[in-house]
């Protein structure tokens, strides 16, 4: 069944990567996973790593590994600003695994309560929900 459609923009550091209409937008907030559709309520909110769908249409979803940000909706606009944005089709599992490994010895060795440490743990949260992506293929 077909469903109404709304603008979902979204932007990183480098620049506009998506804009078009959808019918849905599936991604992960702080609060857990949200499914927007057209005409949904005011939202801000956080963005966790995560895999980013954009449904074109039920059978047609463009699919990209998402780094922290935020989405806003308003107006039948969602609006998503992230730090990274991914094509899943470029992920690399053994690259993964290496940041992870890396992440995790600083995470070791830092002072739990340093800034470094803090990083690190957030690149493991990172890694881990690109890695989670790659095993759902």
């Amino acid at each position: 069944m077909a469903h109404a459609r709304f603008i979902a923009e979204v932007l990183t550091p480098e620049g506009e990567a998506f804009n078009e209409e959808v019918e849905m937008v599936s991604t992960r907030t702080t609060l857990g996973l949200i499914g927007i559709l057209a005409n949904h309520a005011p939202l801000l909110a956080r963005l966790e790593p995560t895999e980013l769908r954009l449904y074109r249409s039920e059978n047609e979803i463009v699919r990209f590994a998402q780094g922290e940000g935020y989405v806003q909706v308003v107006d039948n606009h969602a609006l998503l600003l992230v730090e990274e944005l991914i094509d899943t089709s470029e992920l690399d599992r053994s690259e993964l695994e290496r940041l992870r490994e890396e992440a995790e010895r600083v995470s070791a060795s830092a002072d739990a309560d340093s800034e470094s440490a803090a990083y690190a743990r957030r690149e493991i949260r990172r890694v881990e929900a690109f890695l989670s992506i790659l095993d759902e293929k």
